[in-house]
């Protein structure tokens, strides 16, 4: 009866886990109830495929799958197929769907997403007009960054409403051509985030020509769009700090191009004087007037050399010249005559130097040192 019935085929069954165990085999076997009974269920491990999660005691879920009776015992018992958490489980289980699906699409690939800006000059900001949120990203960026300008679209984050208003905020800023732009809210409870888990929302963030940071709840908070954006940041105040650059550090960072710069250009100035004056060098070398006064200055220096030589070899001459002369005096016959001798000739001016040269009355001229003396041989006498 229970295997003809078409109703217990398939049918959905709603209550607390209670008694969970995983057996080895890889069945699952668990006890369903609410306040009002209990029925044993079981899932085959063949059909652990239909549990998107870990099931735990004391979850709300809804299990689909079949009645029949396990004849062994004699119950009837629930076979499970599916199984979804219910209420805030059935909302993590359609953002579970949507990431998977959106995934399968590339929507998440990293090929797709968009660089933030290092400096920007307007910061587009969807989210409520009221609220920590949008206080905290005014008040960091304007910290940062005073100069720039920060456009708000006041969008609804909550309610039914939500979704269009988001993607209407994104729309109207990419329009406005903002640098970059930061969607998002304060923290809250899942339902009160389901807007950014969207999928016209995804597709408005995927869509947007304008970088995107994500800003939605606490670090601990996870939407759609976070995956979908440009970057993440784990709250709103981080999402300033990531999208305005601090204007001190550009500051600092303009002072250390500017001290770079003029080192360079220093250096560079020396180099070219040393070129200048090189060339400066070169050119009164290879000067006319250089030239001129170089070999004017070889000249003189030439000439001096030229002095020195002829007044040493003067020198030299009239050393040798003295002693010539000294030599001379020695062989002059006229110094042997200053001494008190004579000298003694015939008329034809031979020497007479033996008695055997002259006879008696023969005339002789006597050269003495101040003449001459005409004499006559009378007699000669030969020395013994």
């Amino acid at each position: 009866m229970f295997t003809q019935d078409y109703l217990l085929q398939s049918l959905f069954v709603k209550g607390e886990v209670s008694n969970c165990k995983y057996h080895s085999s890889g069945h699952i076997y668990f006890t369903l109830k609410d306040p009002k009974g209990t029925i044993n269920c079981v899932m085959f491990a063949g059909n652990r495929s239909g549990l998107s999660f870990r099931l735990e005691q004391g979850q709300q879920v809804v299990v689909g799958g079949t009645v029949d009776v396990y004849e062994r015992d004699g119950k009837y018992q629930l076979y499970a197929k599916e199984i979804i958490l219910d209420g805030s489980g059935l909302l993590y289980e359609k953002f579970e769907r949507l990431k998977r699906e959106l995934m399968e699409l590339g929507m998440f690939a990293p090929e797709y997403k968009r660089p933030i800006p290092k400096y920007i000059k307007t910061l587009g900001v969807v989210t409520a007009d009221t609220g920590a949120a949008v206080r905290d990203i005014i008040q960091i960026a304007s910290r940062r960054n005073p100069y720039v300008q920060i456009i708000l679209y006041p969008a609804i984050v909550q309610g039914e409403a939500a979704p269009e208003s988001i993607v209407r905020g994104i729309q109207a800023l990419e329009h406005q051509g903002v640098d970059v732009m930061i969607v998002g809210r304060g923290g809250g409870s899942i339902e009160d985030l389901w807007a950014f888990n969207e999928r016209q929302v995804a597709q408005a963030v995927f869509d947007c020509s304008i970088p995107i940071i994500s800003a939605v709840g606490h670090e601990t908070d996870t939407t759609i769009i976070d995956y979908v954006a440009d970057l993440r940041a784990p709250t709103p105040s981080a999402a300033a700090e990531l999208a305005v650059a601090d204007i001190r550090e550009i500051l600092q960072t303009i002072s250390g191009f500017a001290d770079r710069l003029n080192g360079l250009m220093n250096q560079r100035l020396r180099g070219q004087r040393q070129r200048v004056q090189h060339l400066e060098k070169l050119l009164k070398m290879g000067s006319p007037f250089g030239r001129i006064r170089e070999k004017r200055t070889l000249c003189m220096n030439l000439e001096e050399r030229l002095q020195e030589r002829i007044q040493g070899i003067l020198k030299n001459k009239r050393n040798e010249l003295a002693l010539y002369t000294e030599r001379m005096k020695g062989l002059s016959p006229l110094e042997k005559l200053n001494s008190g001798f004579s000298f003694v000739a015939d008329l034809k001016g031979n020497n007479i130097r033996s008695v055997s040269q002259v006879e008696p009355g023969e005339a002789l001229r006597i050269h003495v040192r101040d003449g001459v003396i005409c004499a006559q041989v009378t007699g000669k006498e030969e020395n013994r």
